[in-house]
């Protein structure tokens, strides 16, 4: 899934190859009204700008904000839209959504309306989203890009002491690589520890914010490696109202854009008893998190 519910008619002999087009609602901001599409689609993705806008390029790993509406391409009827729901964010280029979007938005400019048709092969493939977006479905989506941002790579701004010896120690280097994580052999805390290593100087985090972030974390037993953003090469989101892990929801609300925090969540704050696989049940994590942004 990667649009909400996203993220072929055989030619007959002489009939012209028309794609969807828009009907209704042409204009930015609009929503689209659209017709189906005749005849045999194309093999490859289309992108066309109905109208440009003058803001930001987005690039990979752009903050974007867009409205959609969705369509297979020989229906007339949306599968999904966000016209007049919520708009989605997403970060561009980093495979939160079909290949088809990363590479239809890349290069794009914020205000701009585009129309993207995606062959099944950067949609959804042979399996195809049941039971909205049949397998081998070609895709037409009229897209309106509200807002854009370009996130920083690492957190910039004051290194603070770091003198508690009872906690870990987190590098400073800002050039976007992996900062160092180095776990204690002492006992784990046992109330939540969220610290700026580096502080900036960005608006304050809600606990409803979604947040942009690259992070790192261990296990604080043995200092085993957990997950990291870093190994995937992009950053991602995190929706602080809604995630399981509440010490990151704690941890990072009230913090600043631009920092990065050093957390360590004692089992109550973070999967308890009842882990993922690969986590033994009561364990304490710890993170180093980069703020990159908000959506």
């Amino acid at each position: 899934m990667v649009v909400p519910l996203l993220v072929l008619t055989a030619a007959a002999c002489g009939s012209e190859n028309t794609p969807p087009k828009i009907t209704a609602g042409t204009n930015f901001g609009q929503k689209p009204t659209v017709s189906k599409g005749k005849g045999t689609p194309p093999k490859n993705l289309q992108v066309k700008v109905i109208s440009q806008g003058n803001g930001a390029t987005l690039g990979k790993g752009s903050i974007a904000q867009v409205n959609y509406l969705g369509q297979t391409y020989d229906s007339d009827t949306p599968f999904d839209t966000s016209f007049g729901k919520q708009p989605f964010n997403l970060l561009v280029g980093t495979g939160q959504v079909i290949k088809g979007w990363d590479q239809a938005l890349e290069g794009q400019k914020v205000g701009s309306r585009i129309q993207v048709i995606i062959p099944p092969d950067l949609g959804y493939g042979a399996q195809g989203s049941p039971p909205q977006i049949p397998p081998n479905a070609t895709l037409f989506f009229v897209v309106d890009i509200l807002k854009g941002t370009n996130p920083p790579k690492s957190a910039q701004g004051a290194v603070q002491p770091q003198n508690d010896s009872s906690l870990p120690k987190v590098g400073t280097n800002t050039d976007g690589k992996a900062p160092s994580l180095d776990v204690p052999k002492t006992a784990a805390p046992k109330k939540l520890v969220a610290n700026y290593v580096i502080e900036g100087n960005g608006p304050v985090v809600k606990n409803t914010d979604t947040v942009v972030v690259q992070y790192k974390s261990l296990l604080w037993d043995g200092a085993k490696p957990f997950d990291s953003t870093y190994d995937r090469n992009a950053p991602t989101t995190l929706p602080l109202g809604q995630l399981p892990v509440k010490g990151l929801t704690n941890g990072l609300a009230g913090k600043k854009v631009g920092s990065r925090v050093l957390l360590v969540l004692p089992p109550d704050q973070a999967f308890g008893s009842q882990p993922p696989n690969g986590v033994p049940p009561n364990s304490t994590l710890v993170f180093s998190v980069d703020i990159l942004g908000t959506m």
